[in-house]
């Protein structure tokens, strides 16, 4: 595989893992605006599929910042920046910077 060829595969990548966590936002102002709107979702699956993004997009990514910042420390970005990004993508955002080995532990042995 080309270096460019290669370099694509990792955009395209780093793109579609970079759009989960976003859509996991839409749908939580999504389900917002219809509570807000005194229309919440009502069914039960997609209610509870609403709580665990919260949690996951909530709770988990503020979680994370900790750990990112350090990463980002020791590439030189902002703190500010850094907690974010982290918070918006989650661990997804630094995972996915260039530089960083996204292999398991066991790919790099």
């Amino acid at each position: 595989m080309s270096a460019a060829s290669t370099r694509n595969t990792a955009s395209v990548r780093t793109v579609l893992l970079r759009a989960i966590p976003l859509l996991g936002w839409l749908y939580l102002a999504y389900g917002a605006v219809r509570a807000v709107g005194g229309n919440p979702i009502r069914h039960r699956v997609l209610r509870i599929v609403w709580w665990i993004d919260a949690f996951l997009s909530i709770v988990v990514h503020t979680a994370q910042i900790p750990s990112a910042v350090r990463e980002g420390d020791k590439r030189g970005h902002s703190r500010a920046r850094t907690a974010l990004l982290t918070f918006v993508f989650g661990l997804t955002w630094w995972k996915t910077q260039p530089g960083h080995d996204t292999r398991s532990s066991e790919e790099i042995r």
